[in-house]
C-alpha cells in the first residue's frame, strides 16, 4: 500500500459522484450515490486490512505543498482510522434510508451527501491545521442545505441555528490557529501536537479551541441547536448528524485541545466535568418528557456524549478509550435508533409518540430491531455501548468518584427514558387503527438495519478489533499528559510483587486450615 494515495481516491469518489449527481435523473442519481458510496466503503475495509497495528503512528501519508506554508497532507492513526470506517458504514445506510421518502430535488440531496462523506473523511484525515479547518467548517454547507431543504416545517429556524451556533464558536478556533502557526512555524498538526506552548497562551488557546468543540459535541448549555436540527432534519440527515458530525468535536479534543494544551487541559478539566455532570442528569430529564421520538433520541446523544467529554478529562487510558468506544458505539445505535424512527415515520408521516402503540403486533420484526438497539443504547452487556460506558466510567472514577457517580446516574435515567419509549411505541393497546394497519419491514429496510445490528452486536461481543488499532495512539496521549495529569481521589495501585506473594501464602495457609478443620 506504500505510496499509494488511498486517502486522496476515498475523497475523489464521492465527490465525483456528486458532480454526476447533478446533472442526471433522478433514479440515476440514487444509483450513483449508492455506487459512490459502497465504493468508499471497499476503501475503508481495504484501509482497515491493511493499517498495521503496533507500527508507525501515522499512516497512509500523502504530502503535496500547494503555496504559503499550506499543503495537502492526509494521514491515519488508529483513532482517525476507526471514525472513518464509522463514516464510510453509514454513508450507504444513509442513501438507502432516503430512496423512497426523498422526491424532489432528488440529484442535489444525493450530492450534498456525497459532498459531506467527502469533507467527513477529510476531517478525520487531514494532517495540515488548516486543511482540516477548510473540511471541519466545510461540512457545515451541505448539512445546513439537508436541513434547510428537506426537513420539516420548521427547517429555516433549525438550519439557521444549527448554522450560526456551530460557525461563531470555529471563528475563535481560527484565530487560535494563526498563532499557533506563527508560534511553531508549521501547519503539521502531528508536529503541533509534540510542540510545547507557553503555560500562558495555552489557556487562551484552549478557551478558543473548547468554544468550537464544545458547540460540535455538542456540550450543555450549547446543545440547544441539536434536538431542533434533528426534529426538522430528514431521517438520513439524523443519522449522519448523530453517527458522524456530533463525533467531530470529541476528535478535536482528542486530536488538538488535549495533546496541543495538555496544562491548560487540566487547568479546565473541572470545567469540563460540571458541564458533563450537569448535561447528564439535565438532557436525561428532559428525555423523559418528550413527546416527540426525535427530540427524545437527539436529547440522549447530548447526555452520551457528555459522558465522553468527562472521560476525556479523566486524562487516563481507560478514559481515552471508554471515550472512543462510546462515540463509535453511540454513533451506530443513535444512527440505529433514527432510522427505526424513519421507519415508521414514512408509514404514519407523524413522530408523535401517541400516536403508535402496539406495533410489536403488526410489525413484530420491526419491534426485535428497535429492541435490540434501545437495548444497546442502554448499554446492555454484549452491546456497543457496553464497553464505552464501562471503560469511560472506570476512568472518570479513577479521576473523580464523585463525577463518575453522577455521570453513572445518566445510565439509570438513560434506561428510565428508552425503556418508556419502547413501552409506549411497541407494546400496550393498538390505540389508532392506521397504526396498527402498518406494514412491518420491507427488503430495504432490513438491508440497513442487519448491518447495523451486526456491527452493535460485534463492537460488544469482540471489542478488541476496534480497541487494538487505538491503543498505541491512546498510550501515547496518556504519556503527552503524564507530567501534568493529577492524581486521582480513587488511589487505585496494583499491589507490589511482595504483596501479592504474602496474601498468595495467606491465601494458602488460610485454605490448608480449613482443610485440616474438616
Amino acid at each position: 500500500m506504500d505510496g499509494f494515495p488511498i486517502l486522496s481516491l476515498m475523497l475523489l469518489v464521492p465527490l465525483v459522484g456528486a458532480i454526476a449527481c447533478f446533472f442526471v435523473s433522478a433514479p440515476t442519481a440514487r444509483v450513483i450515490a449508492l455506487a459512490a458510496t459502497l465504493v468508499d466503503l471497499a476503501f475503508g475495509i481495504v484501509l482497515w486490512g491493511a493499517f498495521d497495528v503496533g507500527g508507525a503512528q501515522w499512516q497512509f501519508t500523502e504530502r503535496a505543498e500547494l503555496f504559503a506554508g499550506f499543503s495537502w497532507a492526509l494521514g491515519i492513526d488508529g483513532i482517525a482510522l476507526l471514525l472513518i470506517l464509522l463514516t464510510v458504514f453509514l454513508m450507504p445506510i444513509c442513501i438507502g434510508a432516503s430512496w423512497n421518502s426523498i422526491q424532489k430535488r432528488v440529484g442535489e440531496y444525493m450530492a450534498a451527501f456525497l459532498i459531506m462523506e467527502t469533507l467527513m473523511i477529510g476531517v478525520f484525515a487531514a494532517q495540515d491545521l488548516f486543511l482540516f479547518y477548510i473540511m471541519f467548517e466545510a461540512g457545515l454547507i451541505p448539512m445546513y442545505l439537508i436541513i434547510g431543504i428537506w426537513g420539516g416545517d420548521n427547517r429555516i429556524y433549525a438550519a439557521y441555528k444549527f448554522f450560526l451556533y456551530t460557525l461563531i464558536g470555529s471563528v475563535l478556533m481560527l484565530i487560535a490557529m494563526f498563532w499557533m502557526v506563527r508560534e511553531a512555524g508549521t501547519t503539521d498538526i502531528p508536529t503541533l501536537m509534540a510542540y510545547d506552548f507557553p503555560a500562558g497562551a495555552q489557556t487562551w488557546l484552549w478557551l478558543a479551541f473548547f468554544a468550537s468543540f464544545a458547540v460540535k459535541m455538542p456540550m450543555w448549555p450549547v446543545h440547544t441547536w441539536l434536538p431542533d436540527a434533528h426534529v426538522q432534519a430528514p431521517t438520513a440527515g439524523s443519522v449522519i448528524l448523530a453517527g458522524v458530525l456530533l463525533k467531530m468535536g470529541g476528535y478535536g479534543f482528542i486530536r488538538f485541545a488535549i495533546p496541543m494544551f495538555p496544562e491548560a487541559s487540566v487547568q479546565f478539566a473541572w470545567l469540563v466535568f460540571a458541564l458533563s455532570m450537569i448535561a447528564v442528569v439535565v438532557t436525561s430529564l428532559i428525555a423523559l418528557v418528550q413527546h416527540d421520538m426525535k427530540k427524545l433520541i437527539a436529547y440522549s446523544s447530548v447526555a452520551h456524549m457528555a459522558i465522553v467529554t468527562a472521560a476525556l478529562f479523566a486524562f487516563n487510558v481507560q478514559g481515552f478509550e471508554g471515550a472512543m468506544m462510546v462515540m463509535l458505539g453511540h454513533g451506530l445505535v443513535s444512527g440505529a435508533l433514527f432510522l427505526c424512527v424513519g421507519v415508521i415515520y414514512d408509514r404514519l408521516h407523524t413522530r408523535e409518540i401517541s400516536r403508535y402503540g402496539g406495533l410489536a403486533i403488526n410489525m413484530p420484526k420491526y419491534a426485535i430491531f428497535f429492541l435490540l438497539f434501545t437495548m444497546a443504547s442502554i448499554g446492555l452487556p454484549g452491546t456497543s455501548n457496553f464497553i464505552g460506558e464501562f471503560l469511560g466510567l472506570a476512568g472518570i472514577y479513577q479521576a473523580s468518584s464523585w463525577v463518575a457517580l453522577v455521570c453513572t446516574t445518566g445510565i439509570i435515567l438513560g434506561a428510565g427514558y428508552m425503556l418508556y419509549l419502547y413501552r409506549r411505541v411497541a407494546f400496550g393497546d393498538q390505540k389508532n387503527a392506521d397504526a396498527a394497519a402498518m406494514p412491518d419491514m420491507d427488503g430495504r429496510e432490513w438491508m440497513m438495519m442487519v448491518p447495523l445490528a451486526a456491527a452493535t452486536l460485534w463492537m460488544g461481543i469482540y471489542p478488541e478489533s476496534f480497541l487494538a488499532p487505538m491503543r498505541g495512539d491512546i498510550e501515547w496521549l496518556d504519556q503527552r499528559l503524564e507530567s501534568v495529569a493529577p492524581a486521582g481521589d480513587a488511589h487505585l495501585a496494583m499491589p507490589s510483587a511482595e504483596q501479592q506473594a504474602a496474601a498468595a501464602a495467606a491465601a494458602e495457609e488460610h485454605h490448608d486450615a480449613g482443610e485440616g478443620a474438616h
